[in-house]
């Protein structure tokens, strides 16, 4: 094996957190077609090869909408345990001790027809199922579709009410430009008064203006993407001071065309400046890799082992995990970096 290889080998085993991944966005085109075949969809390609030939995008929206399409294969609760298990699988063998997962319960019961139960009861069994199976802990994060009605974000949380002890937090996604956090002022302030925690996406193709108001209007406690705020310094200095954790998704952006060069993406900058970061898969069917291909993507453009060991320490302190969990991912990769000579 190369050098290369072998870096890429012990980030794959390096113990690290995942808290920006859309569980949706884990949907494998082989997946899709099962699914699609055991709920009788119709899906407008013939063959996997072509359904991977749309994987071309040229910014978000043209993401979204092949994400979209291919949510309708989704129907039953075994479907979306079929969908967690196999996403905890592949991040187990990424060295994902713990993952907070993103869901869009919106897309599933108003565009989609699927009862807001039956997508929770499977995702949560998938949870279950993982953790036995894989050791993997972790939590469901109801994100609200910022492009899709307030009335609807205000439905899905009515029926998210009576089972509000089962989801860890609440977030914010989908297409930024247009619609600010500050259109979710209630629905967010209603998910905190649930007990949930609270992140937002911002700064991905929105200006960094976004992330003031999720932190200002949202109390959002991570941002996910963020990574316009080094357009703003006041800003960032900010973000440093309250040590606000950025959820970073390098594969992503390189996919979406925020950034086009992996060497020039903002991350080391961002680490050399003080903030927070961590690394993360966002929606790794789609954009060409899960957790450790993105940490991988850094080491190519010249981050070291070390640097990204304090990256995966980060996405540690930034979980919502409990301080026993905390203390075990910890002391994991304390002897990981022994093991490593790191």
């Amino acid at each position: 094996m190369t050098d290369t290889d072998n870096m890429h080998a012990a980030l794959a085993t390096m113990p690290k957190a995942e808290l920006h991944l859309h569980i949706e966005g884990t949907l494998e085109p082989e997946l899709a077609f099962k699914l699609a075949r055991r709920n009788d969809v119709a899906l407008p390609w013939r063959t996997i090869d072509e359904l991977r030939a749309q994987y071309r995008f040229e910014n978000l929206q043209s993401f979204l909408d092949l994400y979209y399409a291919l949510t309708k294969t989704l129907r039953t609760a075994d479907d979306f345990h079929d969908l967690m298990l196999a996403y905890l699988a592949r991040a187990a063998r990424d060295g994902v001790m713990h993952a907070e997962i993103f869901f869009d319960p919106q897309v599933h019961v108003f565009s989609n027809g699927v009862p807001y139960d039956t997508v929770l009861d499977g995702l949560l069994e998938g949870l279950r199922a993982g953790r036995k199976r894989y050791g993997v802990t972790g939590g469901l994060m109801l994100s609200l579709v910022r492009d899709m009605s307030v009335e609807s974000a205000d439905r899905i949380l009515d029926m998210a009410e009576p089972r509000r002890g089962e989801i860890l937090g609440i977030g914010l996604d989908s297409a930024e430009a247009g619609y600010p956090p500050s259109m979710f002022v209630d629905q967010f302030a209603r998910a905190r008064s649930f007990g949930w925690h609270a992140v937002a996406h911002a700064g991905e193709e929105g200006p960094a203006d976004y992330i003031r108001q999720a932190l200002d209007l949202l109390h959002a406690e991570r941002i996910d993407h963020g990574i316009h705020i080094l357009d703003d310094p006041e800003l960032q200095a900010r973000v440093v001071r309250d040590r606000i954790p950025l959820t970073c998704c390098p594969l992503s952006n390189l996919r979406l065309q925020v950034v086009h060069d992996m060497r020039k993406h903002p991350v080391p900058q961002m680490v050399r400046d003080g903030i927070v970061c961590t690394i993360n898969s966002d929606d790794p069917a789609y954009f060409g890799g899960y957790v450790a291909a993105n940490y991988a993507a850094l080491a190519d453009a010249g981050m070291s082992l070390d640097g990204l060991a304090a990256l995966a320490g980060n996405s540690i302190d930034a979980s919502f995990a409990d301080e026993r969990r905390w203390m075990r991912m910890h002391a994991a990769l304390a002897d990981w970096r022994t093991a490593n000579g790191v």
